[in-house]
């Protein structure tokens, strides 16, 4: 029997939540945090509600995360977010000790990645799954912010 719940189920539940953001004029990322193949944790985007630079997806998925378990720490858990993660969030999922990090798009200028952050090093991540479906909804963004302007 195949298992359905791969890589590319749980990223179209992070991409839903990255529409969730788009439609609220926020920066389209979105993000599920998954354990055993349950989500415990969904967010997208909320700076532009918050006012609040720190409230990337990913920070938002850490701590409904965190809530959920009940300890601060991700263990055996995946972060599945449609753009690779900045600086920041990569120190938050640094210290959250996630095992896994699964992102759709590269960011090829603030990413963690150009950036030289690292991760925990029990932590493993890969990119590009379903990258074109994020970075289009990314492009689509900012054609639309500017043409606004």
């Amino acid at each position: 029997m195949e298992n359905i719940f791969d890589d590319a189920y749980f990223m179209k539940k992070a991409l839903q939540e990255a529409e969730m953001a788009f439609e609220k004029g926020e920066i389209p990322v979105g993000a599920v945090i998954v354990i055993d193949n349950r989500v415990i944790a969904r967010a997208h985007n909320l700076t532009e509600a918050l006012n609040d630079v720190t409230a990337h997806a990913e920070m938002q998925a850490i701590t409904a995360a965190a809530n959920f378990l009940g300890g601060k720490y991700l263990k055996n858990c995946t972060l599945y977010v449609t753009l690779e993660p900045c600086q920041m969030c990569a120190g938050a999922l640094y210290w959250s000790q996630i095992s896994r990090v699964v992102y759709g798009a590269t960011d090829e200028h603030r990413g963690c990645g150009v950036m030289g952050t690292k991760l925990h090093p029990k932590t493993t991540i890969e990119g590009g799954c379903m990258a074109e479906g994020a970075s289009t909804l990314m492009k689509r963004f900012f054609i639309e912010k500017r043409n606004l302007n």
